[in-house]
This record gives C-alpha cells, structure tokens and sequence, in this order.
C-alpha cells in the first residue's frame, strides 16, 4: 500500500522544546508510528540536547542525557524509523541568545530571536553545536539546520552598515549565512546534507538564488500548513526552485501546533485538509519529484510562549494524516484502521467550536503588553495568555517548571479557553483564534473525548500536565497533586518562582477579579445586567444584544511556531 503514496519519506517531526516525553513513552509510540506508516523522524532538541563543555548552559533542567539519545536513536532503528536531526543555527535562537554569554551575539540587542552573521563567533557558535549533535548521531544522512523566520535580519548595527553597500541586500546576507553553515557541516561531515526550511528562499530572485552556491549545498523544505493550500502557486515555487539547481525538495505539512499559540486538542479535519493538498501538489509532478514529507508537530510558537497541543493529543491526528497519505484519501477504511491502532472506539473529527475571545469592556484600560509583533515572545503575556481565564473558570490546574537562565517559564499544557484579558485581537483580525475564543458552553476538557487510558497517552519527562479537574487524570511523572481550594491556582505560586514572582501573580489575579467586580458596577449604574462568563463579561439590557461581548476591536498577529 505504501508503494500508491507519491512520498517515499514520512517523517514524524518530534519537537522537544517543552514537554519532552519520557524513554520510556518513546519505546511506545515509535512501534506505532511505524504502523501507520512514518519511516522517519525528524528530532528538535532545542535545549534538550545534552550540549557539554561551553555549551553546556544551553541544557534545560531535564534535558536528556547522551546514553537517553542514544537509547532513542536505538528505539528509532528498531522500528525502522530513520533520524535526522535539526539545530537551529539562525532563526529561533532564543534557547542559545537568551543567556547573558551569547547575548552579543544577537542581530538585534533586545531581541534574542536571531544570530547575528557578521559575527565570526557567531559561526563558531553554531559549528561547536553541529559538532556536538552530529557526534551523537553518527549514521545520520541529513541535518535540518533550520534558517527559518530570521526576524530582525537587516535591522542591526553591523547589518545597516553593511546593506549601504552597493549590491547589498538582505536576501543576499541570509543566503550568505545559509552558505557558511551548509559549509560546516559538509565540511565535518560531507556525507551528510544539510535541510532548509524554505520560507526565507520564496522571494528571492532567480538569479541570484542560482548565482549563491546554497542550490549544490542544501535541500530545501516547502512548508505550509494552510487547509487551503494553493496547489498551483506551490508547484510554480518548486518548478523555479529546480531552475535555480535545487537537486532535491522536501515538502512540510502538520499534524499539530499550526492553528493557533493555545490551541490544545488538533482540528483533525483542518490538518486532513492540508495533506489533501500536499497530494494534489505531489501528484501534478513527476513521481518521487519531492524526497519526502515531514509531518511537523510543533510544540509552542516560540521559545517563551506557552505550549500548545501535547503529543499526546495529536497522535489522533497524526495517524489520519499518515493513513490519508498511504491511501491518497480518508475513506471509512482508513477511519476504521486508525481506531483499530489507536484503541478508540470513535475518532473525533469535529474542529473545535469557537466564539469571541476574551477582552476587557470600554472604557476599562486592561494594560497594553507589547506591541502586537512582540507578543510571542513577551514574558509577561505569555504568563497572562497562559493563565487569566483558565485559572479563573475551568479548574484546570497546571503543574509548571521554571526555564532555565532567565527565559520565560512555560505550562505543562496548553488549552483552547485560555485566551488573555490583556489581549488587544478581535475575531476578525486573530491570527490565533481563526472564530474567536471558546466559550464555557463550548469547551470541553482535553481528556473528555479520550476517557480511556491509552498506551499512547501515558506521561511527560519529570513534568506534568493535569488533564482536568473533572476526570483527574495526571501523566505518569513525579508531579505533585495540586493543593486543594482555596488556595489559588498554578498561577499564583509557580509561574514565578519567587517571592517577586508570587507578589506579582497575586497581583494578576487580584486586577482578574476587580475587573469582574468593576464592570458589575458599571453595568448596574446603567442600568444594564451583567453575568461573568468563562470567556469575559457579558452585557443585557434594553440597548445590547443578550449575550454580546463587550470585546475592543484592535487586531494582533501571530508568527509560525518555532
């Protein structure tokens, strides 16, 4: 059956960054990976990786330990599942430019997202990390060097300087950092091919994309997400990519974390829908014109931000992507055989039911974060995105841990309710609520549609993610039940882990409430009536509409994950 699929690659892309999964979790999900029909994976450790020596402030609390990667790359051969690796060396930095040693090294000063490549130590950075990666994945054919998003590119002091120059433009640095870093890894290891995602490649002109020298270096991975794919303009892209000299293409769909920063269960039919396209823009070129499809999984947008779907949660959605593209559809047989591997009685394909997000009314000022653009990586939002309206109605405690090295703490677990007060989007204009946020007659616990423990859904790596407070179920991990009322919920006493922290939290809750409170008030000397609902104030009375939110109207946008 496999031998119908127009990729001879499947590659299951495991993102680390977060919520790890245990050995242990591993050793059970590979053998069904491999049922359904990935032969691959593509790893990103992030700061999981055991980086030693100079690098070794890169690891995070609970990163794996070498004998754990190499008891994982041992799991991955048992199965047939073939490893390749991905380090960030451009974008997507903040793991490595968040500590105070690397910060120099930074494109923009406040802003840790991306590598500066005028910076000599700035290759050496990244070469002492390949190394590092590669010496524990001897065997490997490709390394994933990441070069997506580069945000700021252009904007610092030594690049200003630099684009004055005739000749000089940002496409032409970009491809020039590409270029040293695909040089380093076939220099340590020319048997090994470095892998691009292809988002910074799109608008640069033909000419001088072949003129560069990254074509005969790299191989490019066409990433889109979209439900609506464009088919037609997809093709045109990978047509001028072979003109430029591009031996091979890799295409990159998702299966999780592409709808949204606190999405917490996968809009089955949403991702369903992209693979659909993704086999009509393989099937309208020669066979095996493409190497292979990754199948991304992405765990948060970016390093500061709050988790979305768990792997856990998406294993339902990654086994009907990789059942569709077996069979060229998902008719009733491939529903059928999905339920069989996965021990449910019914795969729940309804997307989740959406309505207005949460905003504080008129005329109440909430306290503006940063600017729109900056939100993903805003410490202080992140905390309120991840906590305000949960931990005011839902009950569902989140057990955290502390990042390491001043980078933001970040949630066990993402939820779909969980949309911040401070929040200046509307519905028309939210990158990440496409409907609006759900309200309390609409969300349903993440555990609810998946009541029986699975082998799939056992626990996290020394973290813990509740599932609700309606069905207790806990991850198998050394978490701690949370303590009982009335003491406040995760928010209060371990977002922050200090006494500085805990005063601040406090305080967040304390403004939630007196928002409540004031905008009762409010609506009584107006003679209106007022409910707090789950998802924010509602207002009635003889000039509104029963039920309408009391929403502001400034839009926000939302960047791909990291």
């Amino acid at each position: 059956m496999s031998g119908a699929t127009p990729f001879k690659m499947r590659l299951v892309h495991l993102d680390l960054k977060g919520a790890p999964p245990k050995v242990s979790y591993l050793s059970e999900i590979f053998p069904l990976f491999s049922a359904l029909g990935a032969n691959g994976l593509l790893v990103e450790y992030e700061d999981m990786f055991p980086y030693e020596g100079p690098l070794r402030l890169l690891r995070a609390k609970y990163a794996y330990s070498p004998s754990e990667i190499k008891e994982i790359l041992h799991l991955a051969g048992l199965n047939e599942l073939e490893v390749i690796p991905l380090v960030q060396t451009f974008g997507h930095m903040e793991f490595v430019l968040k500590h105070a040693a690397f910060a120099h090294l930074r494109e923009v000063g406040p802003f840790p997202c991306t590598l500066n490549p005028h910076e000599a130590e700035s290759l050496a950075l990244v070469g002492a990390m390949i190394d590092q990666v590669l010496e524990l994945h001897p065997g490997v054919r490709w390394l994933h060097v990441g070069c997506d998003e580069v945000y700021y590119l252009g904007e610092g002091e030594a690049s200003r300087w630099w684009l004055q120059q005739e000749q000089n433009s940002t496409g032409k640095l970009c491809l020039s950092h590409m270029r040293a870093v695909a040089s380093c890894v076939q220099a340590r290891r020319p048997s090994v091919t470095p892998l691009v995602w292809d988002d910074m490649l799109r608008d640069l002109p033909e000419d001088q994309l072949a003129a560069s020298g990254v074509p005969q270096l790299v191989e490019p991975v066409l990433w889109d997400y979209a439900a609506d794919l464009d088919v037609h303009s997809k093709v045109l892209l990978m047509q001028k990519y072979w003109r430029c000299g591009f031996p091979r293409l890799w295409a990159a769909s998702a299966f999780k974390g592409a709808t949204g920063p606190s999405q917490a269960v996968p809009p089955i039919k949403h991702h369903l829908r992209n693979h659909v396209q993704w086999l009509q823009v393989a099937s309208s070129r020669p066979m095996d014109s493409l190497q292979g499809i990754i199948l991304t999984g992405w765990q948060r947008y970016d390093h500061f931000s709050v988790l979305c779907e768990l792997l856990p949660a998406g294993v339902p959605s990654l086994a009907a992507c990789l059942q569709l593209l077996l069979r060229g559809g998902f008719d009733g047989d491939a529903k059928a055989k999905v339920e069989n591997l996965l021990g449910i009685s019914n795969l729940e394909m309804m997307d989740p039911i959406r309505q207005a997000p949460c905003s504080p009314p008129p005329g109440l000022s909430a306290g503006r974060g940063p600017a729109p653009s900056l939100a993903a990586t805003s410490l202080p939002l992140s905390h309120k995105s991840a906590s305000i309206c949960a931990a005011l109605w839902t009950r569902c405690w989140r057990a955290t841990r502390t990042s390491p090295a001043g980078s933001a703490p970040t949630t066990a677990g993402g939820s779909s309710s969980t949309r911040s007060w401070f929040s200046t989007s509307s519905p028309q204009h939210s990158a990440s609520w496409r409907s609006g946020a759900p309200s309390c007659r609409s969300w349903r616990p993440p555990c609810s549609w998946l009541s029986t423990r699975m082998p799939w859904k056992s626990g996290w790596r020394r973290t813990c993610t509740p599932a609700c407070s309606g069905c207790k179920l806990y991850c198998r991990t050394s978490a701690r039940w949370p303590a009982p009322h009335p003491h406040p919920p995760a928010l209060a006493g371990t977002l922050l882990r200090t006494p500085e922290g805990t005063a601040r939290a406090r305080g967040l809750l304390l403004w939630a409430w007196g928002l409540c409170a004031a905008c009762q008030l409010s609506a009584r000397a107006t003679g209106a009536h007022v409910s707090v609902a789950p998802c924010g104030p509602t207002v009635s009375g003889p000039w509104a509409t029963p039920g309408e939110r009391l929403d502001n109207t400034e839009g926000s946008s939302t960047g791909r994950p990291a």
